[in-house]
């Protein structure tokens, strides 16, 4: 099934999207969230779905605004592609290769859960940032709670799969990154999540003998192809991923875990980093991201002018008094 977060008439519903693209909404729910938070996993919320034949059938999508699907209370973005890695260190970082240490597990930081946007929504640009990029990933969500789990028992916690952009202000990152905490507000000020909430029931055909999904991704900028992918040159599953989540404490439903991004052209950075040059230039107001995984559907955001940066000081040169 493919859920959808919806806004019509003022109001939010989720619904079940039908083939032609009819909502049928779940009675009484307004929040995907809410109700992953229910608990029950895969089994509970394909009820939930199924229960709409029941009621009449609502607006069709083109006749709504599109949310981001759920609202996640944590966001986990892993990096998990080795030609992504190789390309934006490259063009970030200046340097050549790819850290010994990113083979030995699934790494991970934490983004902003406030910063969702849907699938057609506009995309501001981040304050004081003139270099922004695009990136091109799957995200897996969790249904239902979790701690230690095996990569087998993560299978029955991943309740479905949606696309997910997570803008990036190269120019901010790059001074950032040199404190050695992280993306901090280089990663801060959006992620797209949409169209849909696929569940993983769906995406079952797409699986290889090794557990990856076999998905094709397109990206694209005013309608020009900028890069083409499959899901499964990950080098971790989506399982191995939650597990490594859960390792020491706990996954819970809604809980988002994005792949990290795709090579040969996912986002800007990693062409720029193999090109030597800007090309494609950063994203500015007026452009047009669209992003396509096979299976789950488009998502296709235009960049517009952002907010002026608060000012805030650099560091004060303080005393090493003691009390």
């Amino acid at each position: 099934m493919r859920f959808a977060a919806y806004e019509y008439r003022n109001r939010r519903h989720v619904a079940v999207v039908s083939e032609d693209g009819t909502l049928h909404p779940l009675p009484g729910v307004s929040s995907l969230t809410g109700l992953l938070a229910e608990g029950g996993g895969l089994p509970e919320l394909l009820d939930a779905g199924s229960a709409t034949l029941d009621v009449p059938a609502g607006p069709h999508i083109s006749d709504v605004r599109l949310l981001a699907p759920l609202q996640p209370p944590t966001v986990r973005d892993f990096v998990t592609f080795e030609e992504h890695v190789e390309g934006v260190r490259r063009s970030v970082d200046g340097a050549a290769g790819v850290p010994e240490r990113w083979y030995a597990a699934p790494t991970f930081y934490f983004g902003n859960p406030y910063a969702m946007y849907g699938p057609h929504d506009d995309i501001p640009m981040p304050p004081g940032s003139s270099v922004l990029d695009f990136e091109l990933e799957v995200a897996a969500v969790i249904g239902k709670e979790g701690r230690d789990l095996t990569p087998e028992q993560a299978r029955d916690h991943i309740i479905g799969y949606t696309i997910f952009n997570d803008w990036s202000a190269r120019d901010l990152q790059s001074a950032e990154m040199k404190v050695g905490l992280g993306p901090c507000k280089g990663k801060d000020t959006a992620t797209t999540l949409g169209p849909y909430l696929v569940t993983a029931d769906e995406l079952a055909k797409y699986r290889d003998a090794d557990g990856f999904l076999r998905l094709a991704l397109t990206a694209e900028i005013n309608g020009e192809v900028v890069g083409k992918d499959l899901l499964s040159n990950m080098s971790w599953t989506f399982e191995e991923m939650a597990a490594y989540a859960s390792r020491g404490t706990v996954v819970r439903p809604g809980d988002v875990l994005g792949s990290g991004t795709c090579g040969n052209g996912g986002c800007l950075a990693e062409l720029w980093g193999v090109r030597g040059e800007q090309s494609p230039p950063p994203l500015k107001p007026g452009d047009t991201v669209t992003l396509t995984v096979e299976g789950i559907g488009s998502v296709s955001n235009t960049v517009v002018a952002g907010p002026d940066p608060v000012t805030v000081p650099v560091a004060r040169r303080r005393t090493r008094e003691r009390p």
